[in-house]
């Protein structure tokens, strides 16, 4: 009886020092800098720009950050999640990351008014790769006065230290620079 005690609280505790934690990763995003005079407001309609969606592939979209191993093989993680869907962290980063680069104009997640640029973005790469380096890629489609503007980006950031927080930080600086060419086509839109 003693023996199968003994073995029982040794398999317990084995099994309690062999768990995996999970930890949960949020792009950093700098708050936004939104001073609005109400009496400007009035005078003359500040121009708004309508990030209406980012799309990631269905590899993306799961909770696991994704590391491509080969030039074929890609593997999600199983305890290196993102704390909230990558859309909407996509979405919610690229809205204050053009509200700083545009300062003249309202960027929103939602339409605000009748007059608006309306903006979508479908990222199709988002993810550390075996070369070290973080891959950032996608397309996206302005709409400004019911012409449509169409652009690519690829980006490929070297990632400057091991790890998910380094791999994260290096995505998140992709993504700040895809952000800025976005903000440069909008402003040469206008």
């Amino acid at each position: 009886m003693k023996k199968g005690f003994t073995l029982l609280a040794a398999l317990a505790l084995s099994a309690c020092s062999s768990t995996i934690d999970t930890t949960y990763y949020q792009l950093p995003s700098g708050a936004a800098s939104m001073h609005v005079s109400s009496s400007s407001q009035a005078a003359s309609p500040q121009p708004t720009l309508w990030v209406q969606q980012v799309t990631v592939p269905d590899y993306l979209a799961g909770n696991g950050l994704v590391y491509q191993t080969s030039d074929v093989k890609y593997v999600i993680a199983a305890n290196n999640l993102w704390a909230s869907p990558l859309d909407q962290q996509l979405q919610q980063t690229l809205i204050t990351n053009l509200s700083k680069a545009l300062p003249g104009r309202l960027v929103s997640g939602s339409p605000l008014g009748e007059q608006h640029d309306t903006l979508n973005v479908t990222v199709t790469g988002f993810q550390g790769r075996y070369d070290g380096q973080a891959i950032i890629s996608g397309e996206w489609t302005l709409e400004h006065q019911g012409r449509l503007t169409k652009h690519a980006f690829n980006l490929m950031l070297p990632q400057n230290e091991d790890g998910y927080d380094a791999l994260v930080r290096t995505l998140s600086t992709g993504w700040q620079q895809a952000a800025q060419q976005i903000a440069s086509s909008v402003v040469a839109a206008n």
